[in-house]
């Protein structure tokens, strides 16, 4: 019985802890403890047996355990009663992770709460897209993947903001720089890359970048849908009839995906 409540309490306190779950730690410490005063009361009484009175000091040892276990406790039932956030450096992750979005400028705020040893996190977000369609399926998104990434978190909650952006970022596949349009996607060689100013949709910028993933073997769709996704576009141009991994990724992340003639 001993050994069985020991290993029950260490596996239930490394579980508890992992998964932040203040009643399988709770179920944990009562294990241990019942562990601890059987295994201290077996002691006591071998050495009093040989002389050596030790029953108090193995009162007092299993005393000052359930005290410290129950303060445990309690402070951790305080942190839920009084909200406690999320720790600074998962909520600057979470923070990082958001940004990385093509579609959101920046986050406005950032609050949490506790519920039941886990958390719920409340986002305002600026996003630079006019369509509330898009905003609205980006926040859904988000709102899946972050407790997705952070198992401490048991619900997201995004708040979209616009931005009044006058221009958006254009991606299209050439074969080379300045060289016309390419017939294929995730194996151009080449994407340019245009700031069009949608006031009188006149190109600002534009430069090329070199397709990193072109030769790659395996997961090339992924790969490129990836990489151009880090190029926080608004609009990518697809030869007429492509799709792939690389296009249902970025339609997934909110991106307008536009046909072109192939």
């Amino acid at each position: 019985a001993l050994l069985v409540a020991l290993f029950f309490g260490l596996y239930q306190l490394r579980e508890g802890r992992r998964l932040n779950s203040p009643a399988l730690q709770a179920d944990a410490r009562d294990y241990l403890a019942d562990a601890m005063s059987t295994g201290i009361v077996l002691i006591g009484l071998v050495f009093t047996k040989f002389g050596y009175p030790l029953d108090r000091w193995a009162a007092a040892v299993v005393s000052l355990y359930v005290f410290r276990a129950g303060s445990a406790l309690l402070l951790t039932a305080l942190k839920d009663l009084l909200d406690a956030s999320i720790d600074r450096e998962t909520e600057r992750k979470i923070i990082a992770m958001v940004e990385q979005h093509p579609r959101i400028t920046r986050v406005k705020q950032c609050l949490s709460r506790t519920a039941g040893g886990r958390f719920i996190v409340d986002m305002d977000v600026v996003m630079h897209t006019p369509s509330h369609r898009i905003a609205d399926h980006v926040a859904d998104r988000l709102e899946i993947l972050i407790p997705q990434k952070f198992p401490l978190v048991v619900m997201a909650r995004i708040r979209p903001h616009y931005s009044e952006d006058t221009s958006v970022k254009r991606i299209t596949p050439v074969q080379r720089p300045e060289g016309e349009v390419s017939a294929h996607f995730v194996t151009a060689p080449w994407f340019l890359v245009e700031t069009v100013d949608t006031q009188n949709n006149h190109v600002v910028k534009r430069n090329f970048v070199e397709n990193p993933h072109v030769a790659a073997k395996k997961k090339k769709g992924l790969l490129v849908g990836t990489w151009l996704l880090s190029l926080k576009p608004d609009e990518v141009r697809v030869p007429d009839g492509h799709d792939g991994t690389a296009i249902v990724l970025l339609r997934e992340s909110g991106i307008e995906i536009r046909s072109m003639p192939g």
